[in-house]
């Protein structure tokens, strides 16, 4: 196997915003990203978000294109919350995500800031290129 470094901070909505993340689903949805992330031979760094979104700090194999890695991440996470969990509502993901890469300096960095979404968007002290999801 080749020796291999990327780190990736990937950042996607639930279809239309919707506040569809609360926080009986929560830690058994962001369980799942985690799993499928490490089953794909992720490293996953952080899992966490809002009622709108989720971030992921991971390290992905060079082998997997950070598209395909998220694209089976989103699906096999809504698939699990519609067809395992259940609940009383349909849950999808938008099409976009925001990814950015860092370095191994900043992986503390970007860990604390997803474990703190919550605090960061009650004060307003959120980054945007960290939130970011599309063009506009």
């Amino acid at each position: 196997m080749p020796y291999w470094k990327l780190y990736y901070h990937f950042v996607w909505g639930t279809k239309n915003r919707l506040p569809l993340i609360d926080l009986t689903l929560e830690p058994e949805l962001y369980r799942v990203i985690a799993a499928k992330a490490q089953g794909m031979g992720g490293f996953v760094h952080a899992v966490g978000g809002m009622e709108d979104h989720a971030h992921l700090a991971v390290s992905v194999p060079p082998k997997i294109a950070p598209a395909k890695f998220i694209g089976d991440v989103k699906g096999n996470s809504s698939h699990y919350v519609n067809h395992v969990i259940k609940p009383d509502f349909e849950f999808y993901w938008q099409d976009e995500y925001g990814v950015l890469s860092f370095g191994e300096r900043n992986l503390a960095s970007v860990v604390r800031y997803i474990h703190n979404q919550k605090q960061h968007h009650a004060d307003g002290t959120y980054i945007a290129a960290m939130e970011r999801m599309d063009e506009t």
